[in-house]
């Protein structure tokens, strides 16, 4: 075990020249999109003073999930680092311009909503984009340390991005924070240029290339076909759909309605879950092969609504901080062995697509989130959060009692080193 768990099994990843190129450009590119989620969703709460707003707004952000198999396929044949740059150059172009209207005293909640959308048909696959590429540059027997090195990128990402632009924002106003999440944009683009094109493959022959939508019917299908990749995808759905809302597009509103901090108190908030995060991908990282994916993401799936079920009933934020942080570091080791397991299991031929059915499951998210403002508006937001922990939990236990034979076993292929 000494030897499967070690630093020199973090560090390996760094011996690629592809990734030490894509670490920082994915780096920079979430340092960019956390401190505009945390800014622009603030702006909204103050603005509108509406819960159901804010929630709408952050439902947006993962408008483009229906297009994520869409990116996946495209990714697999253009190759992932392309439509990583062509993403990257957008969010630029988009931050750049929400720069020029907050200098000029133009901004307005409906252009900040205008942006959202843009942004949202795009961000939801970045993630995918990242994991794709990784597989498709990295050698497999780095895969699971590479995972959850490049995890920590958003991890890390969540602490800093949060504090530094909830600081920036507090002191110097919209304009220059925005031009500072342009330029981490602009930098994370000119980065990802230098990341390794895809490795040659053998030309086509025989008959005509598949189209697009054959292409999509093929990943679903074998998604669907295959048991692990499916238990998957369902228990990424009930996250998505129960947990991250509770710590993602809520978090202004606890802040302000509930704890009564400023958007300082609130990235303290963010941080802290960030930084469980944080110490789980490094984690993941350290013990690499160590792991068995499909039991990890199902235990710490339940534990991570354990915590979350504990935050709902905090009193305030001293308390709240800390379960925010255990409940971070089972998040991350619920969903990096995850990845790491669908990657495995697809393979070079499906990975794309897998990743991007995968992100589907994300559109969870805006549909918590959107049956979230309404119940907190009438029951509150412990009641609400603690019917969304029950279901949750409830609904992993179904997951690993349905798909036991596929998931539980230490020789089951989803267990596999």
């Amino acid at each position: 075990m000494s030897r499967l768990v070690s630093w020199s099994t973090m560090l390996a990843p760094f011996r690629v020249r592809s990734f030490r190129f894509q670490f920082p450009a994915d780096l920079l590119t979430s340092w960019g999109s956390e401190m505009e989620m945390l800014v622009l969703g603030w702006y909204v709460l103050v603005a509108t003073g509406s819960v159901v707003l804010l929630t709408l707004f952050w439902a947006l952000q993962y408008l483009g999930t229906l297009l994520a198999p869409v990116f996946g396929m495209a990714g697999d044949r253009l190759g992932q680092r392309r439509m990583l740059c062509l993403m990257r150059a957008s969010y630029t172009v988009l931050a750049g311009s929400v720069t020029l209207l907050a200098a000029a005293d133009a901004l307005h909640p409906l252009q900040v909503f205008v942006v959202a959308t843009l942004s949202g048909l795009i961000r939801p696959s970045d993630q995918a984009m990242r994991n794709a590429l990784v597989a498709e540059t990295m050698p497999p027997e780095t895969l699971m340390a590479t995972m959850g090195v490049s995890r920590t990128t958003a991890d890390s990402a969540r602490i800093a991005g949060a504090l530094a632009g909830a600081g920036l924002f507090a002191a110097f106003g919209m304009a220059p924070v925005y031009a500072v999440i342009a330029a981490f944009y602009g930098s994370g683009f000119l980065l990802t240029l230098g990341v390794a094109r895809r490795r040659p493959r053998p030309a086509a022959t025989g008959p005509a290339r598949p189209t697009l939508w054959r292409d999509l019917r093929d990943g679903l299908a074998y998604v669907w076909d295959t048991p692990c990749s499916l238990a998957a995808m369902w228990l990424a759905f009930l996250v998505n759909l129960t947990a991250f809302p509770l710590t993602g597009g809520l978090l202004p509103y606890v802040a302000r309605e509930l704890y009564h901090i400023d958007q300082a108190g609130l990235g303290t908030l963010v941080a802290s879950f960030a930084f469980g995060s944080l110490l789980g991908s490094i984690g993941v990282s350290l013990a690499g092969r160590a792991i068995r994916p499909a039991r990890m993401m199902l235990i710490f799936a339940g534990a991570w609504y354990a915590m979350l079920l504990l935050f709902a009933h905090m009193p305030g934020p001293a308390s709240a901080r800390p379960t925010l942080v255990v409940a971070g570091i089972a998040q991350s080791l619920s969903l990096v062995p995850m990845s790491a397991m669908l990657l495995n299991s697809a393979g070079e031929r499906y990975r794309g697509r897998v990743m991007g059915v995968r992100m589907l499951a994300i559109y969870g998210v805006p549909l918590g989130l959107l049956v979230a403002g309404p119940l907190i508006e009438r029951l509150g937001f412990a009641p609400t959060a603690s019917l969304y922990c029950g279901v949750g939990l409830a609904l992993t236990v179904a997951i690993a009692v349905r798909w036991r034979r596929a998931l539980w076993p230490l020789d089951a292929p989803a267990n596999a080193r």
